[in-house]
């Protein structure tokens, strides 16, 4: 389910500027989808402002979201994978940025538990931050599917 979820929702860049840019970054290509609108993007950014960087659920990668009545248009998930980390608040260092928009419980629930086994792995979050292509990307997401 994971794999066909992020199926041309992956980005690979170099650096960006802050961890804001980050989860902007990361969601571009939902909201240019309609999947999320410009509203979401605003409130995962807001919830680490109020709330701190508890969406850095393992060493490395930060789960962005915010409640689904702040602008899912539908279910959707998308990887951003940065060559240089990006500093979130409390100094956590994140390479992989992930914006999971759910609009009902069920796939949230099982989105959330695929999620969990692929970070789970510590060899798999560092062959995700070593790939230099979006296609070795899916790749390695499809074999953890």
């Amino acid at each position: 389910m994971i794999a066909e979820y992020l199926k041309d929702n992956l980005s690979l860049l170099d650096s960006v500027n802050s961890w804001e840019e980050s989860i902007a970054a990361a969601s571009e290509v939902l909201v240019n989808k309609k999947v999320i609108s410009e509203l979401y993007v605003q409130a995962m950014i807001d919830n680490v402002n109020k709330n701190g960087s508890y969406i850095v659920i393992v060493p490395q990668v930060a789960l962005a979201h915010a409640r689904p009545d702040n602008g899912v248009i539908k279910t959707g998930i998308s990887l951003l994978k940065l060559n240089k980390p990006v500093m979130f608040p409390e100094g956590k260092s994140v390479n992989i940025v992930v914006v999971l928009a759910a609009n009902e419980e069920k796939n949230h629930l099982k989105l959330m538990s695929e999620l969990a086994d692929l970070f789970i792995d510590d060899k798999k979050i560092e062959n995700i931050i070593s790939a230099a292509s979006v296609d070795y990307l899916q790749q390695l997401i499809e074999k953890s599917d």
